[in-house]
């Protein structure tokens, strides 16, 4: 089982998947002498990314999220391929983006993309509220909520050497 749909009054975890929550942001238009737009805000599905732990001992009280897209979306928007999707991110080869496969039954999770270079900070309070209002949709569950934990911390932890090592053969 990969997917798991907690009773509202479970509190917040890693893994937890949410709608409708809300962020904010602000995008540089032009070059860097050009004025910053005023912040945005907008609502998405996201994950929680902050380790279960830090959550369960109330250690966090600001959560790190991605943002969740529908992949089909993505195709249909133009910004990922489907066959790359199938061939290549689904198994992990994609750097920054994860596949979440369709959950089965009630849990309503499409085949997903979660883009692990668009991070946001949430209260965690809203996180919360959002679960209490009903908008927890599922969980990611473990070994797989580990591999994401993984995968997340491998986007950020690479190593880029300035060139690659010579070779005498």
């Amino acid at each position: 089982m990969i997917y798991a749909a907690p009773p509202v009054d479970e509190p917040i975890t890693q893994a937890d998947i949410i709608d409708g929550c809300p962020l904010f942001g602000i995008e540089a238009k032009g070059t860097a002498n050009d004025l910053i737009t005023p912040p945005a805000r907008w609502v998405e599905r996201v994950i929680v990314l902050t380790q279960a732990c830090d959550l369960a001992q109330a250690k966090a009280t600001k959560v790190a999220v991605a943002i969740v897209h529908a992949a089909q979306d993505l195709v249909d928007r133009g910004i990922m391929k489907g066959t790359i999707i199938r061939d290549q991110v689904r198994r992990g080869l994609v750097y920054g983006w994860y596949f979440l496969p369709a959950a089965p039954g009630s849990i309503a999770i499409q085949e997903s993309l979660i883009d692990l270079r668009d991070l946001h900070t949430v209260p965690r309070a809203v996180l919360e509220r959002l679960i209490a209002d009903g908008k927890r949709v599922g969980r990611f569950l473990s070994p797989y909520r580990e591999h994401l934990a993984q995968h997340f911390a491998i986007t950020y932890m690479r190593i880029g050497l300035p060139a690659p090592f010579e070779s005498e053969s």
